[in-house]
Formats: C-alpha cells, sequence, structure tokens
C-alpha cells in the first residue's frame, strides 16, 4: 500500500522566537514537494506564532506534548485544547526524552495520546528502545510493549503516526543502518497487525526517528516500510529541507 511521505520536525527546547519564524520563513520560500506531508513541532510558547506564520499547505504545526486531561488546575501542563485553540492540529507523544527524563509511563503516555484524539488533535507516537534493550535483543519487545499500551484504549488508529526513535541514536551521531530500521519497522507493523487488524496497520506510517540529517535521509527512503522521518537538531537547520526533499 502507498502511504504518503511525512517528516515531523521536532524543535525541541530551542530557539527563539525570531529563529523560529526564520525557520518557518525559510520553508514558505521553499518548492516543497505537494506529496510529502510535513508538521513543525517549534516549543509550545511559538505554536500561535508559527501557526501565524506559516504559508506552506503542506506544513502544519503540532506540539511537544500535551496533558491527559483537559483544561483545569495543571501547573505547567498543556491541555489538547489550548492546542487546538492556537491551530495547531499535532501533538507528539511519548517522545523517548519525556519517557526517560520525565518518567512518562507507557499507561500515562497512552492516556495522553486518547485524549489528544478525542480533542481533535492527530498524534506522532514515539516508541523505541535504549542501548542496553537493543544488546539484550528485546528491541520489537519493548515497541510491541509501548505500542499495547495505547492499542489497549485506541481502536481507530487513523489519526496516529508512530515515531521509531532507537534512543541510543538520538543526538549521539549514531544510527542504525537502513536495513536495521527496515527489519524494526516490519517487526512493528507486523504486530500492529495483530492488534489493530492488517488494514489498520497497512495505512499506519511509521517513521525513522534516528538521527536522521540531510546526508542520509535518501539512504532510509526507499525502504519498503520507512514512511518519513521525525527529525530533532537538523529541523533548526537548512538541512531540513534537503530532508523533506529527499523523497525526490
Amino acid at each position: 500500500m502507498a502511504r504518503q511521505f511525512f517528516v515531523g520536525g521536532n524543535f525541541k527546547a530551542n530557539g527563539t522566537k525570531a529563529s523560529v519564524k526564520s525557520i518557518i520563513d525559510n520553508l514558505n520560500k521553499q518548492d516543497l514537494p505537494k506529496d510529502v506531508q510535513v508538521v513543525i513541532a517549534p516549543p509550545s510558547l511559538y505554536l500561535g506564532l508559527a501557526v501565524e506564520e506559516n504559508k506552506q499547505p503542506t506544513v502544519e504545526v503540532g506540539a511537544q506534548n500535551v496533558f491527559n486531561k483537559g483544561t483545569g488546575a495543571y501547573t505547567g501542563e498543556i491541555a489538547a485544547e489550548q492546542v487546538v485553540d492556537l491551530g495547531a492540529k499535532w501533538t507528539l507523544t511519548g517522545h523517548s526524552e519525556r519517557r526517560t527524563i520525565i518518567k512518562e509511563s507507557d499507561e500515562f503516555i497512552a492516556e495522553k495520546t486518547k485524549y489528544a484524539i478525542d480533542n481533535g488533535l492527530s498524534v506522532i507516537l514515539c516508541i523505541g528502545e535504549t542501548l542496553d534493550e537493543r544488546k539484550s535483543g528485546v528491541t520489537l519487545e519493548v515497541c510491541a510493549r509501548q505500542l499495547d499500551a495505547v492499542s489497549k484504549i485506541i481502536k481507530d488508529w487513523s489519526k496516529i503516526v508512530v515515531a521509531y526513535e532507537p534512543v541510543w541514536a538520538i543526538g549521539t551521531g549514531l544510527a542504525a543502518t537502513p536495513d536495521d530500521a527496515e527489519e524494526t519497522h516490519k517487526g512493528i507493523r507486523d504486530h500492529l497487525a495483530k492488534t489493530i487488524g492488517q488494514d489498520q496497520a497497512e495505512k499506519v506510517q511509521i517513521l525513522y526517528g534516528g538521527s536522521v540529517n540531510g546526508k542520509n535521509a535518501k539512504e532510509f527512503r526507499d525502504k519498503a516500510n520507512i514512511d518519513g522521518f521525525l527529525v530533532g537538531g537538523a529541523s533548526l537547520k537548512p538541512e531540513f529541507v534537503d530532508i523533506i526533499k529527499s523523497r525526490l
């Protein structure tokens, strides 16, 4: 099945008002492929700015995180309704930095994913293993556990894009080989077929998120089960455009 190529840009806690505007201005000037879906996730402080400045029809804006409940007495949290109110259409959930630093559990991430979808957002659901887990040969078991927490409470996956991010390859300069990444992506899709059904599993876009840059993106692009990329640091640089155009 042909799935639309997808590139996400996670700015993380980087940038200023001026630099975020500059990144979007650069995207606005580009002749981007019409068949590539792009989502940028700036820091929450700049979500409104990003929505207002974005003029690219194939680019949408997302949050990096939302809470598992709505507005209320949750100091420091971001409600999905507020993200929607700003005009953003996406959010990340399950990013490895929130799993490891903030200690978010699989169940909590699943709850956030469901709440976001129920309140009008699409979700980039991040999964992946640590270096120790990879060395132990339990990569697919870890990914399955993280996916199962979501599939237990969400049956319709039409609003979910999965991003496989090997934790050991984020911000380290290390990367899985294209064949390694493809093998894991296929394992993820095969597992989804067992839990949410073959039809849905074939439609779910699975992104690779392990230190992708303008130089190595083309090495991954043609693999059957790699449907795009979730990009970190490179999304802050001009090479982000090269990654978006790597499908050409």
